[in-house]
């Protein structure tokens, strides 16, 4: 996968892309791409979401 910090819109192909924790949709170039991130258990997390939306519905 790529690193959730790069620059998503260029370069990256549809099979690296992160899928979208709700709908499991590939994120490319999407300027509704939300991360979020948290620590657990001393080891930091994180779960892409295509929209503001899917984060929402994702219910955690």
């Amino acid at each position: 996968m790529v690193d959730p910090t790069s620059d998503l819109g260029e370069d990256v192909d549809e099979s690296d892309a992160p899928a979208c924790a709700n709908c499991d949709e590939p994120i490319l170039q999407s300027p509704t791409h939300r991360v979020v991130t948290w620590v657990e258990d001393g080891a930091v997390r994180h779960r892409h979401f295509c929209s503001e939306e899917c984060r929402e519905e994702f219910g955690e």
